[in-house]
Parts: C-alpha cells; sequence; structure tokens
C-alpha cells in the first residue's frame, strides 16, 4: 500500500531491479482518522483489495519486456493475495511481520470459540479482570497467557466481530502457502519456533530483519542502504533528531514512540507529557501528524521541558534505538519497535494497544525480561516511575544486552538469520519453486 503521507515510490528509488507499484487500500480519508483504523485498514484491505491486485498482475504479466510475476509474498495480514495467487497458479511465500507466538495464538482462535473464551459473554467482561485471570496454557510453544494478552481480537461479545473471525481465518492461511517467512531469529522464539515447525515444515526465520539488512549493505558496501536516510518505514522522516542525540550523554535519554496506527486523547497525551517531565530526563518524543484526537501537548509543558526534550513527527527509528544517547524506549510494543529495541540493547516501557502488541508485551515482560508495563488507563506518576525503572534496573538492562549480543550472532555469517535468508533467496529463485 502507498499512502499519500509516506514517501512512496520514494522510499526505494536507487534500488536496482526493485519496480514499486501500488494498489489502492480503499479507505476514505475519514476512516484514517478513526480510533480502530487498524482494524478498518484490515477490512477494506481484505474486503477490497483482490481485485485491483488480480488486475495488477494481469498488466504486469501483459506488458512487453518486464518479467512475469513468478512468485507472490504478501504479509500475514493481506491473505487476499494468497487467494488471488492461486486462483491465478502462481507460487506463493507469506512474510510473518509480527512475532512468532502471536501467529502460533492467532492460530488457535478458532479453538478459543470452541471452548467457549470468546467472543465475550457481554460487556462487564472487559473490565471484571476477565481477559487478565482466565489463563490459556495449550497453546503449544507458548507459555501459559492471559487471554488479554493473545489480542486485541478477542475483545469483543459480537461473535461476527471481523477482527475475531479474520483471526481465525486469516493467520492459518498462511500455513497454506509454500513457505513462511518471519521476522524473528532462532535463539529469541525457540520454543514457539519448535512448535510451529511440528505443524509447518518451511519457515525461514529473518530477524530482527531491520539489523540483518543494514549488516548486509555493510558488507556489501551499499551506498543505497535501505535502512539509511529512508529506513525501511515509508513515512517521511525527520533526521535532525539525530543531530540532537549526538549533543546528549550516553544511555541518559528517554526515545517514545507509540508507531504508525496509535491514536491517543488529549487526556493520555497530557499524562504520558507529565509524566516525563517529572521523571527528569531528556526525551525524544516522536508523534505524528494526526496521533492525537484534539489538541497538542500542554503548552505549561513545552515551556517546563525545554532544553532536555526533542518533539518531531517521525524519526529513522532504527538510528534512534541504536545511538548511544538512547537508554530507554517508550513504546506501544509494535513488532518492528519490539525487534529493533531488542537489537539494540534497549529496556523499554510497554503501553500496549492493539491486535498482536499485547503479546508482545507479555513477552518482553516475562519471557525475554526486558521492559516494564504500564496500566492501560496511563497515569503520569506511573509513567516517571517506570521510566526510571527501566533505565535503573541492573537485570533488565542484563537481559537486554543479553539479546542484542544474540540478536547480532544472528545476523551475522554462520548465524540463524544470515543462513535462512540465503536459503530463502535460493528457494525463491531456484528449484524447487514453492508450491502455491
Amino acid at each position: 500500500m502507498s499512502h499519500k503521507e509516506t514517501e512512496g515510490a520514494g522510499a526505494v528509488r536507487g534500488r536496482d531491479g526493485f519496480r514499486f507499484e501500488a494498489i489502492p487500500d480503499g479507505l476514505s480519508d475519514a476512516d484514517r482518522s478513526k480510533q480502530d483504523y487498524g482494524q478498518s485498514l484490515l477490512v477494506s484491505t481484505t474486503t477490497r483489495c483482490a481485485a485491483p491486485l488480480r488486475d495488477l498482475i494481469a498488466r504486469l504479466n501483459g506488458t512487453p519486456g518486464v518479467p512475469p510475476v513468478t512468485c507472490v509474498l504478501p504479509t500475514g495480514l493481506m491473505t487476499f493475495a494468497l487467494s488471488v495467487a492461486r486462483e491465478l497458479g502462481i507460487p506463493t511465500m507469506v512474510f510473518w511481520c509480527a512475532g512468532a507466538a502471536s501467529l502460533m495464538a492467532y492460530m488457535r482462535t478458532r479453538e478459543l470459540r470452541e471452548r467457549g473464551y470468546v467472543p465475550l459473554k457481554d460487556q462487564s467482561f472487559l473490565t471484571n479482570g476477565y481477559l487478565d485471570n482466565t489463563i490459556i496454557d495449550w497453546i503449544p510453544g507458548v507459555p501459559p497467557i492471559s487471554l488479554g494478552d493473545i489480542s486485541s481480537f478477542v475483545r469483543t461479545t459480537d461473535p461476527d466481530d471481523f477482527g475475531l473471525r479474520f483471526s481465525e481465518s486469516g493467520p492459518s492461511n498462511c500455513t497454506k502457502a509454500g513457505a513462511l517467512i518471519v521476522n524473528t531469529f532462532e535463539e529469541l522464539d525457540a520454543d514457539v519456533l519448535a512448535a510451529l515447525r511440528s505443524e509447518y515444515a518451511r519457515v525461514y526465520t529473518v530477524g530482527p530483519l531491520g539489523s540483518l539488512l543494514q549488516h548486509s549493505a555493510a558488507a556489501a558496501d551499499d551506498s543505497n542502504d535501505l535502512t539509511g536516510s529512508t529506513g525501511l518505514s515509508l513515512w517521511k522522516q525527520d533526521a535532525e533528531c539525530l543531530a540532537w542525540l549526538d549533543t546528549q550523554e550516553p544511555r541518559s535519554v528517554v526515545y517514545v514512540n507509540f508507531g504508525s496506527h496509535t491514536l491517543m486523547t488529549p487526556e493520555q497525551l497530557a499524562e504520558f507529557a507529565w509524566g516525563l517531565a517529572a521523571n527528569g530526563r531528556a526525551f525524544l518524543w516522536s508523534i505524528r501528524d494526526g496521533a492525537v484526537r484534539g489538541s497538542g501537548l500542554p503548552p505549561a509543558f513545552v515551556a517546563e521541558t525545554a532544553g532536555r526534550c526533542h518533539v518531531t513527527a517521525w524519526c529513522p527509528q532504527e538510528q534512534v534505538v541504536r545511538h548511544p544517547a538512547v537508554g530507554c524506549f517508550l513504546t506501544h510494543n509494535g513488532w518492528n519497535s519490539t525487534c529493533e529495541s531488542l537489537a539494540a540493547g534497549v529496556p523499554m516501557v510497554c503501553w500496549p494497544g492493539f491486535a498482536d502488541q499485547y503479546t508482545n508485551c507479555k513477552y518482553a515482560c516475562e519471557v525475554w525480561g526486558v521492559r516494564v508495563r504500564l496500566d492501560a488507563e496511563v497515569r503520569r506518576e506511573q509513567v516517571a516511575a517506570h521510566v526510571r525503572e527501566a533505565m535503573g534496573s541492573e537485570e533488565i538492562k542484563a537481559c537486554a544486552a543479553r539479546w542484542k549480543a544474540e540478536a547480532s550472532a544472528a545476523i551475522c555469517p554462520g548465524g540463524s538469520s544470515y543462513e535462512n535468508l540465503l536459503s530463502l533467496v535460493r528457494a525463491l529463485g531456484g528449484s524447487p519453486n514453492p508450491k502455491a
């Protein structure tokens, strides 16, 4: 998808052999400003994008001098592309851009319904402790996990809720592709990957993908490095924040970014702002346009934190989290943000709110030991205290350093992700092609 707010084709300009094409996502401008934007996008792409993709493939295959489409490789949320590819007899692979645990959990959504866990009986189940106290201990490879940490899509009383229905079918459809590519590394998700491979053998782990691409580009002396000024994000980025970070002491800065889809109320924004102010640390805060429904930062907050804050609309996140000045990441727990923080060895304070972010938070806090978790109803006192804990805890910092080392080993020659990427390239380019 190409959004008017993004770099679009410019994000891959200069990449030899790469052709950028776009199909409409079917959303109106009004849809993009909704609280449930992420789900609106999922509904729209699932129901409206098959025909445009089919037309695009036909146009490409009918263009003289242009090689025919020989493989379709969608993300796990774009499973409409798998149906189109099967219809046209084109081999497929799927890129699951979230974590392996979230995939395995999603694949059990139908069983959650069959066992009576979902949909919720009534609205009171959203707040009466049911989501936190209901423990699911039968998902292969996944430690006991609360129902509320599986996905936001289980938080519904509607048996026909689109997110719930998609969770039952979409992720399972991924295993019908010729191969499954996962943005993780073997050491991080060993148990769940073993369980996944017991059901589906062709799994390639290639993460942390941003770090792997950076390492590969550096090894090839690639001046068009995709992880440089344009980054892996298609959003337009402000590099001035890097110069500001250069003026800060090592591990002294809190980096704050809640991703490309999170929508916040002015009250939530104010609680985060005053929590950061009370903490006393310098901070870099990325607040994209449209992220807040209503007014912006309180004027008194801006005055009080002048000199120790830098606010920007978007920034080159991978470079930011790798910067020596960054000592903590206050995040929504999107999988890319989680991977980038793990690869950089940066402790996290998490505030999940959508889809797999709850699962990512569960793992980061309780399995990997690299972060602390904020309550859903954010309070400034807790923000200040949790940032202080994440930046001061020797245990958290030691766990973060361990995973940084493991991630670094995975992307080097001989490492699991490096070798899996080579195997993937051979599978894409040679024999046998993945079966549709």
